[in-house]
């Protein structure tokens, strides 16, 4: 009620707010299109023949005339700023393509995968926050302790481990040692429709992203709440007899939240890249996997059409966060505002 009032006293803050909205969209749409063309004319510059992607290991019997009509007929015959533009307008036109590899379209091909990346990366982000909430909030509430430094060191230490550093050890010694897990894999041969087998197989790659991301989100938690325990606020609870628990709790958790929320809206990206990474680790058939096949056998669609969804990811989460936190905390929003209408005059 009160935000509606100001908006109506001072239309200028509504304009640059609605400015600010037009622009950061502006700005995701010319970062997609420099990133488009980066990849397009990296991934052609990279040793390779495209044709054996489309034709396989006979390419290496048809002759110089032969490979030339081929060329020909995929349009690869053209200058690359001609083919860039040609794609440029199916994407426009809602065509991603064909794959040079499995010759469906790229949105099939992307489709029979998506979900697969999806339902590991939304996995780990839950069991992520979840715990990490939960161990923050449990340190703070005990600053100082060997818990507390406890945190501080795994945070460090989980970190630096790279992914598939910590995949293979995970199936050295799950998988191959002890044989409790699958080596890697969505399913088991036939077991394709079985719940309780996709979720076996899905526990050593979440485990990985899980292991490599909930220290450092809960050391972040607890330094937001060891910081806002320093307030005035939180000094006047604790003198009128309130628990430290209960002020962590009720008051100071939700007060994080304008801090944490961009963190969490990135680390959708962040996690999705450690998914990438665990997929190949794991031979789990994701986006991931699609993206270092397209890579590996010259299939510049689908190469083209993951880069551009991950990048479209990685923007519409920074601009999610910057939403949320606004909408969480106003103070947010409307210093920004007022910082854009003092530039526009």
């Amino acid at each position: 009620m009160n935000s509606r009032i100001e908006n109506q006293k001072n239309p200028g803050i509504r304009r640059s707010r609605v400015g600010a909205a037009a622009g950061g969209l502006v700005r995701g749409l010319f970062l997609l299109l420099v990133l488009s063309l980066v990849v397009f004319f990296l991934a052609r510059a990279c040793p390779g023949d495209p044709l054996r992607s489309w034709y396989g290991d006979g390419v290496d019997r048809l002759s110089a005339a032969q490979k030339e009509a081929m060329r020909r007929n995929l349009g690869l015959d053209r200058s690359l700023w001609v083919q860039y533009g040609l794609w440029l307008r199916n994407l426009f036109q809602g065509n991603l393509g064909i794959s040079l590899k499995y010759k469906r379209p790229v949105a099939a091909v992307l489709g029979s995968v998506a979900g697969n990346t999806a339902i590991l990366g939304l996995l780990a982000y839950v069991m992520t926050f979840l715990p990490a909430f939960r161990i923050g909030s449990s340190c703070a509430l005990k600053e100082g302790s060997r818990k507390d430094r406890r945190l501080s060191r795994i945070a460090v230490v989980t970190g630096n481990i790279p992914s598939f550093f910590l995949g293979l050890l995970l199936i050295l010694f799950f998988a191959v040692k002890i044989r409790l897990f699958p080596t890697g894999g969505a399913y088991s041969y036939g077991m394709a429709h079985s719940l309780p087998d996709r979720i076996w197989h899905l526990v050593l790659p979440c485990a990985v992203l899980v292991l490599e991301h909930v220290s450092y989100y809960g050391l972040m938690v607890r330094n937001l709440l060891v910081e806002e325990t320093r307030k005035d606020y939180v000094l006047l609870h604790k003198s009128q007899g309130i628990p430290r628990e209960k002020i962590l709790r009720k008051y100071c958790m939700k007060n994080i939240l304008p801090g944490m929320i961009p963190a969490m809206t990135m680390a959708v990206p962040h996690i999705l890249g450690g998914t990438y990474v665990v997929e190949m680790v794991f031979g789990y058939p994701g986006l991931g996997t699609l993206a270092f096949e397209s890579a590996l056998y010259k299939d510049f669609n689908v190469l083209m059409a993951v880069t551009l969804l991950t990048g479209a990811l990685v923007i519409f989460c920074n601009m999610l966060g910057e939403v949320l936190s606004a909408a969480i905390d106003p103070r947010m929003r409307d210093d920004a505002a007022e910082f854009r209408e003092v530039d526009y005059e």
